[in-house]
């Protein structure tokens, strides 16, 4: 009995999931001029805002924050194509949660530094 009790928690601690909140077609937290027709797809990126779990959540993540990191990773971005966003919780009473947002960078060639960015 002990041995399944064990295995059982085992079993709660390792696990977790993610879950799909929503698929969008564009997504962007930044003002751009969406009429500009210098406009390129960009490479495919991921980042996400999360917390530790100690117990109870270090921190609560945030939609925004995470669309913000992956946009940055390019300074020519202005937004991000075919956006999946995921809520991630791998946590019992330690582990993480938090916020992952995945997409195409858009690519803004009428930035000043980005005319020729690929």
């Amino acid at each position: 009995m002990k041995k399944i009790l064990v295995v059982a928690l085992g079993v709660m601690v390792l696990s977790g999931c993610s879950m799909r909140v929503a698929d969008l077609t564009v997504g962007s937290t930044k003002n751009y001029n969406i009429n500009g027709n210098k406009f390129v797809t960009g490479p495919r990126v991921s980042a996400e805002d999360s917390y530790p779990v100690i117990i109870f959540p270090t921190g609560f993540p945030n939609m925004k924050t995470a669309i913000d990191r992956a946009i940055e990773k390019d300074k020519c971005a202005v937004g991000l194509s075919n956006v999946v966003i995921t809520q991630l919780n791998y946590s019992f009473l330690f582990g993480k949660i938090g916020v992952r947002a995945e997409g195409n960078l858009i690519i803004d060639r009428s930035l000043p530094g980005c005319e020729n960015h690929i």
